[in-house]
This record gives C-alpha cells, sequence and structure tokens, in this order.
C-alpha cells in the first residue's frame, strides 16, 4: 500500500494546485471586464484623431515639428511594455521578441537605441541579455493613471522637439478580441503620414473646414495631445491582453490538472485493488498451509 499512499498524496498536492490555478482565472477574469471598458471606450476617439491629423498633414495643411522627421540624428527610443508577473502565457514572450527584432533592426542600421521598459518582466530579460535599460517602471499592474502617461509623452515630445532623437517606438501587445493579441509595433514619433493610396483617397473625400481658432494653433494643440492618446492606448491594450492571456493559461492549468487527478485517482484504484489481491492471496496462501 506504500505506492497507494503516494499517490493519494500527489494527488492532494495536485488538488491544491487546481484550487491556486482556479482562483487567479476567477481574479482575471474579473479583472479582464474591468480592463476591457478602457481599452475599448478611447480606442474610437484614437483612430479618428488619428486619421484627422494624418489627412491634414497629407493635404499639406499641417506644418508641425513632431509631423517633420528629424534628418541626422542617429539616437532613436524604444518603450518595451510587457508585465510584472508571470503565469500569463507567451505574452511576454511575444512581446520580447518583437523588441529584439526591432533592436536587431537599428543595430544594422547603424543607430544607436535609448531602451525603455515597462514591467519586471520584460526588465529581467533585459538584464539576462546584459542590456541595460535607461529607465524602467514596475509598478504598473491592472491600470495606469493618464496623468503619468502623459508625463511620459511630454518628455518624448521634449525631446524630438530638440533634435536629442529620431524616433520613438513602442512594443506592445495590440487588444484585436477576446481570442486575438498580437505584439505589435508603433511609432509614436514622429507622426508618420499616411501611404500614397491613403493619402489620395483622403484627398478625393476632403472635407473643407473653417477652423476657431486657426489650423495652425488648433493643431499645435491637438497633435502632442495625440500623442498622449496613443500611447494610453497602448498602455490599455497591453493590460487588457495580459489579462485575457492568463485567464487562459490558468484556464487550461485548470482543466491539465483537473486531468491530472483523474489519473492518478485511476492509478489509485488500480493500485489499490492490486493491493487487495495481494492481500487476499496471503490469506488464502496462509489457510492452505495451516490445512495442510
Amino acid at each position: 500500500m506504500a505506492k497507494a499512499r503516494a499517490i493519494v498524496k500527489r494527488r492532494k498536492a495536485v488538488r491544491n494546485i487546481k484550487k491556486i490555478t482556479q482562483t487567479m482565472q476567477l481574479i482575471a477574469t474579473a479583472r479582464f471586464q474591468k480592463c476591457l471598458q478602457r481599452a475599448i471606450a478611447g480606442r474610437p476617439y484614437t483612430e479618428r484623431m488619428s486619421a484627422m491629423i494624418e489627412s491634414l498633414s497629407a493635404a499639406g495643411s499641417a506644418d508641425h515639428p513632431l509631423l517633420a522627421a528629424n534628418d541626422g540624428v542617429s539616437r532613436g527610443v524604444l518603450l518595451t511594455i510587457t508585465s510584472n508577473r508571470g503565469l500569463c502565457g507567451s505574452y511576454n514572450s511575444a512581446v520580447l521578441r518583437q523588441a529584439g527584432e526591432v533592436m536587431r533592426e537599428q543595430q544594422a542600421a547603424g543607430r544607436q537605441l535609448s531602451i525603455e521598459v515597462v514591467g519586471k518582466k520584460g526588465l529581467g530579460y533585459l538584464r539576462f541579455l546584459g542590456i541595460s535599460a535607461e529607465r524602467s517602471i514596475t509598478d504598473v499592474e491592472d491600470r495606469i493613471a493618464y496623468a503619468r502617461v502623459a508625463d511620459m509623452a511630454d518628455r518624448y515630445i521634449a525631446m524630438y522637439t530638440e533634435r536629442k532623437i529620431s524616433a520613438v517606438d513602442v512594443v506592445y501587445t495590440r487588444y484585436v478580441s477576446a481570442g486575438v493579441q498580437r505584439a505589435a509595433r508603433l511609432r509614436l514619433l514622429p507622426i508618420e503620414p499616411p501611404k500614397s493610396s491613403d493619402a489620395a483617397a483622403a484627398a478625393r473625400t476632403r472635407i473643407e473646414f473653417e477652423y476657431s481658432p486657426g489650423p495652425q494653433e488648433l493643431l499645435g494643440r491637438l497633435i502632442p495631445e495625440m500623442v498622449k492618446i496613443r500611447l494610453y492606448q497602448c498602455f490599455n491594450d497591453s493590460i487588457v491582453s495580459e489579462q485575457v492571456a492568463r485567464m487562459v493559461a490558468m484556464k487550461s492549468a485548470t482543466e491539465a490538472a483537473g486531468d491530472m487527478i483523474k489519473s492518478l485517482t485511476s492509478s489509485y484504484n488500480r493500485a489499490r485493488q492490486s493491493g487487495i489481491t495481494m492481500e487476499l492471496l496471503d490469506i488464502m496462501g496462509g489457510a492452505s498451509a495451516i490445512d495442510g
């Protein structure tokens, strides 16, 4: 019965693990519902503002330092958004692979790169590679204040306007749906004009507006605000994607623990039956010896 007792102990341990993973799944589901509202609510506003500014830029109506390329400047900024905690499947690995591609691309082009990272997982990965991050944020959990993101964006805008950097790239996880989240790269600065086909379509459907105040003054306020909103949207997408990834990972772990419990129960029943059979054989053998 020693084998049966070992199986019982192991089954008890797996049951405890199942309770933990099931609880974590429920917590991630609750957080996902809250984060989803923030991620979805600001997306239409962000997309419409981006489309408006890109359309005006293509039409030649906008003139702003954040729309112009800083030619001759060879230093850029890469912001990578990861999580503080694990147990979220391939969420962090996908983002870090995308960040690695950006770093190799910039290195091949002979450009310098200032690396900033959000999340302990990304920071630990860079330390493992021997790469130092110039700035790091490790206290973001299931939400981040807009004022904090605005301060980050203001710093990027100041650096770009002063021609200290040539570009700001953000690597994050874009939330598409509950079943699809993809690691993505966003060019935050400079604000890129639309492609030629998009520009032609915008020119055909362009509507003349009357501005008060004038276009330059109005866009001078809108463009920095758009940079802040786009960066805030990156954080919201990353946070909700993390909760989805953790919810799916914990669901898979719970189901795997259930399957293991069933397998261990079957093994325990076989071991117990075998033990009972051996005891009966011993009894029958002893009785036969006495009768003989």
